[in-house]
């Protein structure tokens, strides 16, 4: 079939498509109701008359900065942190890298008598990424470096050169498992070269946002290295604030937090933060411990999650395979685990496709968002969050996305041939 008649073919796809009234959304890596109501033993839990926790604390009172010890040992293994060094917070790991950033603007680190805010910072970003982390740098003026990804992790050599060359380089936004948006997980080597590798900054910090260190979605899950005890080997025990939380394990809105790092890091954060607060919500702690019981419980937990999520990845793969397979048209991730599928087009198509998809009621994440101040260079990424609809309106969801990939796909060949 020739391009003109494929292109042709691809116009009334689209005109059909735009004719069905669709209001579909796929732009956010939410859990789906049917995730949340997992959660029905933990809003039934009641704490009446039986608000202590295992050390005699008083949940309902002030204090406890660190969080409930036991529910620290529950996710410590999962975070690879020592359970001494993991402290539990309120909902949002997002918060605390907030917290961490404003406290490393304004107080110096252990290991350093500058500030970040007395001289440029400057953080790394490995390509395609995570919007929100772009957003807090750029709330805070923090320059943005774009570095590319690679099957293993970050491009090290790429890492390596800047952090060693420029003391302006402050830290660096990893999600190290799973990555949002590819599912790229770092590789051993990677993470042993994080670790051991010199830094120009004596204040220099991995941000490890491990945010999807449980949602594995293959019965061999991705075994991460530990970067925490690997840096600390290498000579560098304060280089790492890892960060995670149990927002898409238990409630989205109601989860806990969690910040694991070296002692000298963590006293220096236990130090700062208690000025903004006198404690957690350790009733919401309380009530995690008791609904998930230990470490085995949380597996438990994520298989039932698997078991929700599992046939939605199907189902993109599915259609993207059926649809754009062999079409030179695509390219697209096939994670391991996490809550993205990250779709790679021709250059200069990605924001074209988007801006087709919501002309005909399907909502994407922006085209742009997986890089710093919204810039992809290539307009080639777009990233599909398959959790949250239900199977049928993900079905007709992408079978409108891979439509609207055909048409301006195809119209760009026509164009480039016709030129």
């Amino acid at each position: 079939m020739s391009t003109t008649t494929e292109l042709t073919q691809a116009q009334s796809d689209y005109d059909d498509l735009r004719g069905k009234g669709l209001s579909l959304d796929l732009t956010r890596g939410k859990p789906s109701p049917a995730q949340l109501d997992l959660m029905d033993g933990l809003l039934a839990t009641s704490l009446a008359g039986d608000w202590k926790a295992a050390d005699g604390t008083d949940c309902r009172n002030y204090g406890g900065l660190e969080g409930l010890p036991e529910l620290r040992s529950i996710f410590s293994e999962f975070l690879g942190v020592p359970a001494p060094q993991l402290i539990a917070a309120d909902n949002s790991s997002l918060a605390l890298m907030h917290d961490c950033i404003v406290h490393s603007l304004l107080s110096p680190l252990p290991g350093s008598s500058s500030r970040w805010i007395d001289g440029p910072a400057a953080f790394l970003c490995p390509v395609p990424g995570y919007d929100r982390h772009f957003s807090l740098c750029e709330r805070f003026g923090i320059e943005m470096i774009q570095v590319p990804m690679t099957d293993e992790g970050p491009d090290m050599d790429v890492v390596e050169a800047l952090v060693a060359e420029h003391p302006r380089v402050k830290g660096m936004w990893c999600v190290p498992k799973h990555s949002n948006p590819d599912g790229t997980s770092y590789s051993e080597t990677t993470v042993a070269r994080l670790a051991a590798m010199p830094t120009a900054a004596d204040n220099f910090r991995i941000f490890w946002d491990n945010a999807y260190a449980l949602h594995d979605l293959v019965d061999q899950p991705v075994v991460l290295a530990d970067l925490l005890g690997a840096s600390a080997g290498a000579g560098h025990p304060d280089r790492v604030f890892v960060f995670g939380s149990t927002s898409k394990v238990t409630l989205a809105g109601g989860g806990v937090a969690f910040f694991g790092t070296s002692p000298d890091n963590l006293a220096w954060y236990l130090k700062h933060n208690g000025m903004r607060t006198i404690g957690p919500d350790k009733l919401n702690q309380l009530r995690h411990v008791r609904f998930l019981g230990d470490a085995d419980g949380v597996r438990q937990l994520m298989a039932s999650h698997r078991a929700l999520i599992g046939p939605k990845f199907d189902t993109v793969e599915r259609i993207l395979q059926e649809h754009l397979g062999g079409t030179g048209l695509a390219s697209w991730s096939k994670p391991k685990g996490g809550y993205f599928v990250s779709l790679t087009v021709p250059d200069g198509c990605a924001k074209e496709i988007v801006a087709k998809a919501a002309e005909a009621g399907i909502a994407l994440t922006p085209a742009g968002a997986t890089h710093p101040y919204g810039d992809d260079p290539g307009d080639r990424f777009i990233r599909i969050a398959p959790t949250f609809p239900s199977i049928g309106d993900l079905e007709a969801a992408m079978v409108g996305l891979v439509t609207c990939v055909k048409l301006v796909g195809l119209s760009h060949l026509s164009e480039a041939s016709n030129s």
